[in-house]
């Protein structure tokens, strides 16, 4: 794995994306499911749309696990949607490669988010999912805020496929936390669940908290 990402455009070493720290500014061609046509995304233009966005690597079209986590992702993306995310699957191949694998393969009917195509593995590296033995990359989930910064990853190796249901919570829950900076989701935390807001108070009584929260 690379430490570091290497920006084309300035030649020098960029760090890998840290979670609290806000994101560099990169680009990826993508082919647009629902549109139908190829195109760019943008992570400023995401930024100033003040849209959230999920990044979703994954290791390569036309393979075996990888149609199943898209068309897990796929039966979320309305809900992801409609709370101001944008979804964009990446993998190291082309965006006429996603377009021929979108097309023949039926798990991916129902794929509406945009592909992005990272073939130089670029944006792959500044993310630390990139595979340098097999030029791929690895099942790696990235939340960015409206603002920029990275709030959540998860990186998996090839053969463990994710589960968009807790991708979908995950998203609730920093939705919610960025409305509600004063407190904290505890664990398997679903929307109308019981929050904690820290304090000198709840050092040592969580539980009690927790059970006498209406």
């Amino acid at each position: 794995m690379h430490e570091h990402a290497y920006d084309e455009e300035c030649c020098v070493e960029v760090p890998e994306a840290t979670v609290g720290q806000e994101v560099v500014d990169f680009s990826m061609k993508v082919y647009d499911p629902t549109e139908g046509f190829f195109g760019e995304m943008s992570m400023e233009a995401n930024r100033e749309a003040g849209k959230w966005t999920i990044l979703f690597f994954y290791p390569a079209d036309f393979t075996f696990v990888c149609p199943t986590e898209l068309a897990d992702l796929a039966s979320k993306h309305e809900e992801l949607a409609k709370m101001g995310f944008e979804v964009f699957s990446v993998s190291t191949d082309t965006e006429f490669a996603h377009l021929a694998w979108r097309n023949s393969e039926k798990l991916l009917e129902n794929v509406r988010f945009k592909m992005a195509a990272d073939p130089n593995g670029q944006v792959s590296r500044y993310f630390g999912v990139y595979d340098d033995e097999s030029g791929l990359a690895l099942r790696g989930t990235f939340i960015i805020n409206p603002d920029g910064v990275l709030v959540s990853k998860e990186i998996n190796f090839y053969n463990v496929g994710r589960n968009a249901d807790e991708l979908l919570r995950k998203c609730q829950a920093n939705v919610y936390l960025r409305e509600n900076p004063n407190e904290a989701c505890p664990a398997k935390w679903t929307p109308g669940a019981k929050t904690l807001t820290p304090s000198e108070k709840l050092v040592g009584n969580v539980y009690q908290t927790l059970s006498e929260m209406p």
